[in-house]
């Protein structure tokens, strides 16, 4: 390994090593320093205290440098869809300051992603909300027009499959049952269309009293049940889901798996695509989500919400 690439305790103590092994040789290889009767036993007394400089000077720096070590690592690692992820104040003097000093930046960096992807969000979902409307009252209305004044049955059959097709699109777009008969509701709709169009089989297991949501929290777990299952049906290769809700600690817990091909560590533990944007979705509304693929095979998703207000 090369000398810049080990770490800041360990070259800061090789320098100090060499500095003091220098000196010593200096005082020891001079004219007249050490008569020839003594020179075994002086040389004997020198490397013990020379040993005991180097130690002491290891466990000193050690705890002063080591919390800069651990501050590079979480720098390369950290990931704004995982809030929280601080380091303690630990250390002396600058590398304290220079601590609380990247713990605040990703304050600042967390509060600022949340904003931003609010608004993103928001304008996501208004976006959808708007072709929606559109598919169902414009294009939807112009279908059915057409089909009234068609004679022949089999236009009138292809007319019938793709205005069933733009009202599936739109319903998609826009979770009606979730914003009038709640997230049950619409999950249990939305499972059962993904049964008719996929084939998979899904069990579902929805507790009873379940803490109120808000809207907001509503939709982010309908949006991550709809996108795993959308993953299921694209990659997975399964043969059954399990979709469930449950209590938490004054939070809902939403479950997916499947027993299909599962995931590479890499991907499950960082996520791509989909997988990002479900994080993104948690982080938000103050939740938290995990995505395992068990060695027995499958995917597990585990998003938590809090209860209330984000």
């Amino acid at each position: 390994m090369r000398f810049s690439k080990l770490p800041l305790l360990w070259r800061v103590f090789a320098i100090n090593a060499v500095l003091l092994l220098a000196g010593t040789l200096v005082l020891v290889l001079l004219p007249g320093r050490i008569h020839a009767s003594l020179a075994v036993l002086e040389a004997l007394d020198v490397v013990v205290v020379l040993s005991a400089m180097l130690a002491a000077n290891f466990f000193l720096l050690r705890p002063t440098l080591a919390p800069v070590d651990r501050l590079v690592e979480r720098m390369r690692t950290v990931d704004l869809l995982r809030p929280g992820q601080r380091l303690p104040e630990q250390g002396q003097g600058e590398v304290v300051a220079i601590v609380r000093a990247f713990n605040e930046m990703l304050d600042r960096l967390e509060q600022e992603r949340r904003d931003s992807g609010r608004r993103a969000t928001e304008a996501r979902e208004a976006e959808r909300l708007r072709i929606a409307q559109g598919l169902h009252d414009e294009v939807g209305q112009v279908l059915t027009g057409v089909l009234l004044q068609l004679d022949d049955d089999e236009t009138k059959q292809a007319v019938r499959q793709a205005l069933e097709e733009v009202r599936r699109i739109a319903q998609e777009l826009r979770p009606e049952p979730l914003e009038h008969l709640g997230l049950v509701s619409a999950l249990t709709e939305l499972s059962r269309k993904f049964e008719d169009q996929s084939g998979i089989a899904v069990k579902r297991r929805f507790a009873r009293d379940l803490p109120n949501l808000s809207p907001e929290a509503e939709l982010a777990v309908y949006r991550v049940a709809q996108e795993s299952l959308t993953n299921v049906a694209r990659h997975a290769r399964a043969n059954q889901v399990e979709l469930a809700l449950e209590p938490g600690a004054g939070s809902v817990v939403l479950h997916v798996s499947d027993n299909g091909d599962g995931l590479r560590e890499r991907v499950a533990e960082n996520g791509h695509g989909g997988l990002r944007g479900m994080r993104e979705r948690a982080m938000l509304v103050g939740g938290a989500l995990a995505i395992t693929s068990p060695q027995d095979g499958g995917v597990r998703i585990r998003l938590e919400v809090p209860a209330g207000a984000p």
